[in-house]
């Protein structure tokens, strides 16, 4: 039994590859999709296998003395004895919140639907964070967005352009409600965050589900890769493959779960300090909340670059 939630918020900084493994279309390396929704997700148990190594790195690079704690919390892996006992944390699919969308002003805002933002403040109540939200329908081809973004992101006459398409806009008070809460809980209060932070608050836009969904699958970043056959220097047969990332300034939502430890040990940490010790860490082992970590595949490129933070779960009732 999960005796302590917290919500975590997952930003990505670089291109994130978390791969389904399975080839579509032209797309030989596709990210992991949900199957209902076709949104971006990243699988619970690779974001637990990712922060665990995270951890274990830490341990070894600075021979922390308590580098077993890592053990008992994640679980033990099969090379030490993984039938002992199940690990006292687990994490739940992390799921779409907010995906950056090309415009000709600004740059780029992050877009959102009323189907996300209902299933994040699911997530955020099934926490204990109190969020009242109330985001209504949004018909095809327009969108919500806060009164002071309407000058600054649209034309005179109220559209919005984002990619090859414009949108109706309207304002909705909302919007600038939603907006201001992930800015403040989502992203990092820091220096190097801070242009971030105002921009979610100034270009946040709600689209329809349906209009959402097709940014989602079609304005993704995909990258050729070509294999050098290190002889010739030139490219292998078969060498050129495509793989799909989620882009920069992608927002996701995470559930991490935890229960006291399931070890025999006298001293098992209880569940509030399972949960401490992830977000926190513990002697030479510095925990996830407000870290660059990095995750999926392609870490030699450079891709997988997210900071995790924390929403504060219960202290937020």
């Amino acid at each position: 039994m999960f005796e302590e939630k917290r919500p975590l918020f997952i930003y990505c900084v670089s291109p994130v590859h978390v791969g389904a493994g399975t080839a579509l279309g032209v797309i030989d390396n596709p990210i992991q999709r949900e199957r209902h929704t076709d949104h971006p997700v990243f699988s619970g148990a690779g974001l637990k296998g990712a922060i665990r190594h995270d951890f274990w790195a830490q341990a070894q690079k600075n021979n922390a003395v308590e580098a077993d704690l890592i053990t008992r919390v994640f679980g033990p892996s099969p090379e030490e004895g993984g039938s002992l006992h199940a690990g006292a944390i687990s994490f739940s699919d992390a799921q779409l919140v907010a995906f950056p969308v090309r415009s000709i002003r600004e740059a780029f805002v992050y877009t959102s639907c009323p189907t996300a933002l209902a299933r994040a403040e699911r997530t955020l109540r099934l926490s204990g964070c109190g969020v009242n939200w109330n985001v209504a329908r949004v018909p095809i081809g327009k969108c919500l967005l806060r009164k002071e973004s309407l000058k600054s992101l649209c034309s005179a006459e109220r559209r919005l352009p984002l990619e090859a398409f414009e949108f109706e806009a309207q304002e909705d008070s909302n919007v600038a409600n939603i907006a201001n809460w992930l800015a403040e809980q989502a992203i990092l209060d820091n220096p190097a965050f801070a242009f971030f932070r105002e921009k979610m608050k100034q270009d946040f836009v709600v689209l329809s589900d349906e209009d959402f969904g097709y940014f989602v699958r079609n304005a993704t970043v995909v990258e050729p890769h070509v294999r050098i056959d290190d002889v010739t220097g030139t490219a292998d047969d078969g060498g050129l493959f495509y793989t799909e990332n989620l882009p920069p300034e992608s927002l996701l939502l995470a559930l991490a779960m935890a229960s006291e430890e399931r070890t025999r040990n006298e001293k098992r940490q209880s569940a509030k300090k399972v949960i401490e010790f992830l977000l926190n860490g513990k002697a030479g082992i510095t925990g996830v909340d407000g870290r660059l970590i990095q995750i999926g595949g392609d870490a030699t490129t450079g891709r997988g670059q997210v900071v995790i933070k924390s929403a504060g779960g219960n202290d937020h009732a």
